[in-house]
């Protein structure tokens, strides 16, 4: 089992308004396998000295410099910490406090030190989805399932959600062949199996209302066949989990959404992607640093494609006007992520993908909301 500690949109606009002298970023890949967890504890240990090294070099406060490496090195000594990990590890070190998150998403070890965190990598996680409900269907019962990356699964208690199939009919069973009857054969099957479904969908719209969580069916054919046909939640997955669920349980219902989350995230992408594509005729679109940079800080960038690994240093003002450094010292910050926080500041949304995942080409690329 992954321990994982998922920032809220509440936690990454906290850390995104941190502005303090010396704020460490660090990241470093973990496992959950307590076992082999000695060699990240390592890398972190090294990551501090390097982040202290950057504080000094750069004239920071002793003092200051101190009381923000003690606090990494007391959470890198803290074995019960370090018991229970993901695949990721990411923290956030001031003078007055850390602050760290166990990711399911792996990334690269990495650390720095500005005024303000290095937050894209964070990010992926929050683009990524790492909870979902999965609808486990059958003729013979229903369920909604609640699945998590950083808990156990737990079934959720939907009023009005149909016992099972013949019950909802008003029949010991819905596979009557006979003729003698209105409706019958294949036909009245597949009638009251749409019905079953229907009375299925409507008791889950008050659960569903208002939520961006995906949706994952998990059944067979009829069922996964005629489901999408009645369904009106608009973030249902089109992939499903092609299992009879009457003998899986819940867990392994979670461990078998996660490709479907993964092709989730893939189709989430690929439609942003298409609406960059479209507004690019329109001059709706930028792709060059120094002009999202200017178009972020004016508010006019609606969604931000950004390589979480660019890591370019530089400094960008408040008019937007960016001025790159030759190399990356705890007097500057990635300039990519500054673009980002800038977004985020003005209500737009952050993808934080990797290089190929970007349109254009380039580390960054804009949707406007209106040509700049």
């Amino acid at each position: 089992m992954l321990y994982v500690d998922t920032p809220t949109p509440q936690d990454i606009a906290r850390l995104n308004a941190a502005r303090e002298g010396i704020c460490i970023s660090i990241y470093v890949p973990t496992t959950p396998l307590t076992q082999k967890i000695g060699e990240a504890r390592l890398k972190f240990r090294h990551l501090i000295s390097e982040a202290a090294g950057q504080a000094k070099a750069a004239g920071h406060d002793k003092r200051e410099v101190g009381l923000a490496e003690i606090g990494l090195l007391d959470l890198a000594d803290d074995d019960n910490f370090w018991r229970v990990q993901a695949n990721s590890l990411a923290v956030f070190a001031t003078p007055s406090g850390v602050t760290s998150f166990r990711l399911a998403n792996k990334l690269e070890a990495s650390t720095e030190v500005a005024d303000r965190f290095h937050l894209l990598p964070l990010m992926r996680a929050v683009t990524f989805p790492h909870e979902a409900f999965v609808l486990a269907l059958s003729e013979n019962g229903v369920r909604l399932v609640q699945v998590f990356s950083d808990m156990p699964a737990k079934k959720v208690k939907v009023p009005g959600l149909p016992k099972d199939a013949a019950s909802h009919a008003g029949k010991t069973t819905i596979n009557d062949k006979s003729a003698f009857t209105r409706i019958h054969g294949e036909e009245g099957q597949r009638i009251r199996h749409l019905s079953y479904l229907r009375a299925i969908d409507a008791a889950l719209r008050p659960i569903l209302a208002g939520r961006e969580t995906p949706l994952i069916v998990a059944a067979v054919d009829p069922l996964a066949h005629l489901y999408p046909h009645v369904n009106t939640y608009h973030r249902m997955a089109s992939e499903q989990i092609r299992v009879s669920p009457d003998a899986v349980k819940d867990n392994e219902l979670a461990r078998l959404s996660i490709p479907v989350l993964d092709s989730v995230y893939a189709e989430d992408l690929s439609r942003a992607a298409q609406v960059f594509e479209q507004h690019s005729s329109s001059g709706r679109t930028a792709t060059d640093l120094t002009d999202v940079a200017r178009a972020a800080t004016y508010g006019a960038v609606d969604t931000l494609f950004a390589d979480m690994n660019d890591t370019r240093p530089g400094l960008i003002d408040d008019k937007g006007q960016v001025s790159f450094a030759e190399a990356d010292t705890a007097d500057n910050y990635r300039l990519v992520d500054e673009v980002a926080r800038r977004v985020i500041v003005n209500g737009g949304k952050v993808f934080a993908v990797r290089a190929g995942e970007v349109p254009g080409g380039r580390s960054v690329g804009a949707i406007l909301r209106y040509p700049v």
